[in-house]
């Protein structure tokens, strides 16, 4: 056990310097823009302004997923959003989401520009807009919702808590990475248990609810997410496992984890993707030698 003083909270709570650790740089207490930049805008109906973290994965798999289908009026420009430089702090992104976090999605396929922010609210306008990946039926609907914002609450134990104290905080605090630690464990479980009886996450059809789970789920027992597998002991969750594989083998999936990627293997990154053949050319552009 750390020997170093007990931490007594001050009665208000000041912001006076940096919390230290990964993405410090870019938490502050407030809201707003913080620099005038406007957000460029292609030809396609739909702009996403977005990173490949699992919560842009999500989009990116519903679009690509929906083309697949096609679903023309899908097709979309997707815009790289540097969250470490700031770009989500630019006027025109507070302005599409004024919560200043990725993704956001701008539809003007219609009249009227609609603004979508939050990626469980847009993989569900996105289902409703094309008719596909959400039940119909209520029964089926109910649950492929419940499980949309089971994620929803779920992930943040996962990411800010889990992933932040075991990866990113400069310190290790074996208190909050035991609590963290404890719940991400019972989560899996709870898919575990799920997917013992189900194909897919909510049942017998594949929906927004697998690709709103998979990215954080699938990706921490493949190894993609805070180096925390084996600690996890991710390799006891055989459902899990299954499911994350199955996910993970669907072309418009591996198509949607490439965009807006910007690290990993240079094959497996996109950095804006403007059309269909941008895929083509990117795999093209590491096949041929440099000189």
């Amino acid at each position: 056990m750390s020997n170093s003083p007990e931490y007594v909270p001050p009665t208000v709570w000041h912001w006076n310097k940096e919390n230290g650790g990964r993405f410090a740089n870019i938490n502050r207490p407030i809201a707003g823009a913080t620099h005038d930049k406007d957000l460029p805008v292609g030809r396609h109906p739909l702009q996403l302004y977005s990173l490949a973290t699992p919560n842009g994965v999500k989009v990116t798999v519903m679009l690509e997923e929906l083309l697949a289908l096609g679903r023309s009026g899908a097709e979309y420009d997707a815009w790289l959003i540097k969250i470490g430089d700031g770009d989500q702090f630019g006027s025109g992104f507070v302005a599409v989401n004024p919560n200043s976090k990725i993704p956001a999605l701008m539809d003007r396929s219609g009249p009227k520009p609609i603004r979508v922010f939050e990626s469980g609210s847009i993989l569900q306008y996105l289902a409703e807009k094309f008719g596909s990946f959400l039940p119909t039926e209520p029964s089926a609907r109910a649950e492929c919702l419940s499980w949309l914002f089971w994620q929803m609450g779920s992930a943040p134990y996962l990411g800010g808590g889990f992933g932040h104290f075991y990866a990113y905080a400069p310190t290790k605090i074996e208190y909050a990475i035991d609590r963290f630690t404890m719940e991400v464990k019972r989560q899996l479980d709870v898919l575990d248990k799920q997917l013992a009886n189900n194909e897919y996450i909510a049942g017998s059809e594949y929906t927004i609810a697998d690709m709103a789970i998979w990215p954080w789920y699938g990706g921490l027992v493949k190894g993609w997410l805070y180096g925390g597998a084996e600690f996890l002991a991710v390799q006891d969750y055989t459902h899990v496992q299954r499911w994350a594989d199955a996910i993970g083998e669907r072309p418009a999936v591996k198509r949607g984890r490439m965009v807006n990627r910007v690290f990993g293997d240079l094959s497996s990154q996109l950095h804006e993707r403007h059309d269909a053949a941008d895929f083509d050319t990117q795999t093209q552009d590491k096949l041929t030698p440099q000189s």
